[in-house]
């Protein structure tokens, strides 16, 4: 990993996030000069203080969602005047899901809904929707994920 600029403020591509001890769950997140707070339900021990890790998985693939759509839109001068994407993360069985490789136990489900204002043809509306599936964030979703953990620094204790 690259260094930290300073100690509050991350290297560019790097997202720091420790705890605050506020709260049992309570962590907060750096990127760049932007802090956050992440955190779980008062139902099961946080202080509810910020999104949990779900919502902010959900955020950050609505915002791709929405941001891809409106740059596609410009672009193409399409008369798109707001997007919303609205977004529930469930827990479903493999074998309720056709168009899924898995067949037995649960796997995740993302539900996104998206709403188009605007002008729009119906053609243009059904290549904005395919669009949505183009968005980095989607993309990374549904690709094989290599995640690499290790300790800093290396045998501390």
């Amino acid at each position: 990993m690259a260094a930290e600029t300073t100690a509050t403020a991350p290297a560019p591509g790097i997202v720091i996030v420790r705890e605050t001890r506020g709260g049992t769950f309570q962590q907060e997140i750096i990127s760049g000069a932007h802090h956050l707070l992440a955190d779980e339900p008062v139902d099961v021990g946080g202080l509810d203080s910020g999104p949990g890790p779900y919502d902010l998985l959900l955020a950050a693939l609505g915002a791709c969602t929405a941001m891809t759509l409106r740059l596609y839109a410009d672009r193409k001068k399409l008369p798109l005047k707001r997007v919303e994407v609205r977004l529930r993360h469930d827990r479903i069985y493999a074998a309720d899901c056709a168009e899924c490789d898995t067949k037995e136990g649960l796997l995740d489900h993302i539900e996104r809904v998206i709403t188009l204002e605007g002008d729009l043809s119906a053609a243009q509306r059904a290549r904005l929707m395919d669009i949505a599936d183009k968005c980095p964030v989607h993309r990374t979703l549904q690709s094989e994920v290599d995640i690499r953990t290790v300790e800093w620094p290396p045998g501390s204790i």
